[in-house]
């Protein structure tokens, strides 16, 4: 007989038993009697008590080892306590956990383009991995993707940077919250307009900072105004947030309001601005975009965040970036190098070939570009008929941020009342089978984010489930 151990667990013990063969070598009594020197033995640990008992049974004798398991703390960090898990993750894999136990769910709740990875980005990425180019990067990136980012930011944002003021990291929203741990120290303000990408304010919170909420209006497009901003600047303002084109609305900031904003912020010399620019070529004219960084004096106070996620249908290669002073750069990348360490050495092959599409991506990207305009015609014009919903038409990105509002307080048949954008979200899913987000989520309770990165087919087939599950609704507030 070999020598064994049994782990056998219930609710509250955890039993260990170890059966040890005693070696023919060892002259051991199995007589009751006899003293072996294996007694009981118990070993001062946390939480695990070992004890060991002979047990006779001819023609060998065994000793099994009993361990009982005491109560384990299983306290969390305060820090993670108060970080709400994203809710669009959520919701996504509660969408696909549905779809793949077979129930046909219309999943527009992601941010993730339907299309395929443009083919030359796809085959420098094969091209990497037959070459052997599959070892670690220097922690910012190799010099050759940064130069190219160097240059796509001197010609399409008229941004000046060197490499050593780039840092290259797995996705832009990596690069958001290293920005943000960099900066903040704790009791430092970060003001973020609403309605806001969901992350942001967790982001302020892993940086022990406070997240300052600056809700817009749908009536303006969702764009913030100046003077509320002024208004709420402390000398603890650290750090202001700036997304366009947005997500969740697609609003984007024209060049008059963003120099505005960037007079307000010359006043605070603590004040610096996270610009996240990762939808900037998915914009639709006559609106253009604007880096922040390029406005006279704020370059030496922003931190430009990218990637290729968007633009290039990258989501899956993980690959953003952070462009800004060095000294900030520097901080994020130490960071980055107890965290991550570099971005996979495959997908920055492959971001070099997505840069060297040409401008604003080519062809390529303007045929995804066309795309997405029609997709949110359709969608402005589908719910635009519906009484009581509004609507600010997005002139970039690929999400509808809708006002649904006029159906709270609806009581349904079979399903209860419907108080807010999380219960009318829920009923959509359960009686539309479309699933979406709602607008809690970031920061605006009256409405709710549709994606439109899905295929048309999808969407057109979305719209109507969503028609005739909203057809019973009774709505609360009269039009």
């Amino acid at each position: 007989m070999a020598n064994s151990l049994r782990i056998c667990s219930s609710s509250s013990t955890t039993t260990a038993r170890l059966n040890l063969r005693a070696p023919s070598s060892l002259a051991l009594s199995d007589s009751p009697g006899s003293d072996s020197g294996l007694g009981s033995i118990s070993f001062p640990l946390k939480s695990l008590k070992f004890s060991t008992r002979q047990v006779l049974k001819p023609p060998h004798r065994t000793t099994k080892l009993v361990v009982k398991a005491t109560e384990v703390d299983i306290s969390l960090s305060p820090k993670v306590n108060s970080i709400k898990p994203s809710k669009t993750v959520a919701i996504a894999d509660q969408a696909t956990a549905l779809v793949q136990a077979g129930v046909p769910v219309i999943r527009l709740a992601t941010g993730e383009p339907d299309f395929d990875t443009p083919a030359p980005i796809v085959e420098a990425g094969k091209n990497a991995i037959c070459e052997g180019y599959t070892r670690y990067t220097p922690n910012a990136g190799t010099l050759e993707i940064r130069q190219a980012i160097c240059h796509k930011l001197k010609e399409e944002n008229g941004i000046l940077y060197t490499p050593d003021q780039i840092l290259v990291s797995n996705g832009a929203k990596q690069s958001c919250v290293q920005a943000v741990m960099a900066v903040c120290s704790p009791g430092d303000e970060v003001i973020i307009p609403a309605p806001f990408y969901v992350s942001y304010p967790e982001m302020a919170r892993m940086a022990d900072a406070k997240p300052v909420i600056l809700p817009t209006k749908i009536s303006e497009n969702f764009l913030l105004d100046p003077k509320a901003l002024e208004s709420k600047l402390t000398e603890n303002s650290r750090l202001l947030i700036l997304c366009s084109p947005c997500n969740p609305t697609g609003s984007v900031y024209p060049k008059r309001l963003l120099e505005e904003i960037s007079q307000i912020v010359a006043k605070h010399p603590r004040l610096l601005v996270l610009t996240d620019e990762i939808y900037e070529h998915i914009i639709y004219a006559p609106a253009t975009h604007t880096s922040f960084a390029s406005l006279p004096g704020m370059w030496e106070r922003t931190l430009t965040v990218n990637g290729f996620s968007k633009t290039f249908a990258m989501t899956g290669w993980r690959l953003g970036y952070l462009a800004g002073p060095k000294h900030f750069v520097s901080a994020c990348g130490k960071i980055q190098s107890q965290f991550t360490s570099g971005a996979s050495s495959i997908s920055q092959k492959a971001g070099v070939a997505a840069l060297g599409l040409g401008y604003a991506g080519g062809e390529a990207v303007s045929i995804m570009v066309k795309a997405f305009r029609e997709r949110r015609d359709f969608l402005v014009k589908s719910f635009g008929e519906l009484e009581g919903v509004k609507i600010s038409e997005p002139e970039g990105a690929f999400y509808l941020f809708i006002d649904f509002s006029s159906y709270y307080g609806t009581e349904v048949e079979g399903f209860g009342k419907i108080e807010n954008s999380e219960s009318l979200c829920r009923y959509l899913l359960d009686k539309g089978q479309v699933a979406l987000v709602p607008g809690d989520a970031f920061g605006d309770d009256s409405c709710i984010r549709i994606s439109y990165a899905a295929s048309l087919t999808n969407i057109q087939a979305a719209v109507e489930r969503i028609k005739k599950a909203l057809l019973p609704l009774r709505r609360a507030v009269p039009v």
